[in-house]
């Protein structure tokens, strides 16, 4: 099993936003059948983390993840990249910003 992490910078940290990452999710976990959690970390605004654990077809999640991102626009509200992680056990296996 494979967990993800992407974190980023939004460029407003507003309803709009989130609700464009929200929506971007809810589809990722109707396509993929992983539902992911948005956080925000507390003490600086506009930074958002996306988390997807038990991820069993990692290619798979990952084109799925990037045609939502990009059907949701998601760059748009993003400042700079979107930077993602993927953990197998206590192992990490990929870093890439993209």
């Amino acid at each position: 099993m494979f967990s993800y992490f992407v974190w980023y910078r939004v460029q407003h940290d507003d309803r709009d936003s989130e609700t464009a990452i929200r929506s971007m999710m809810s589809r990722l976990a109707c396509r993929s059948g992983v539902s992911g959690r948005l956080l925000k970390k507390r003490d600086e605004a506009g930074l958002w983390m996306e988390i997807y654990l038990d991820v069993t077809d990692d290619a798979a999640f990952e084109r799925l993840l990037q045609q939502a991102v990009d059907e949701y626009d998601v760059e748009m509200f993003i400042e700079g990249k979107r930077c993602t992680e993927c953990f197998l056990g206590d192992t990490v296996i990929a870093a890439v910003c993209a």
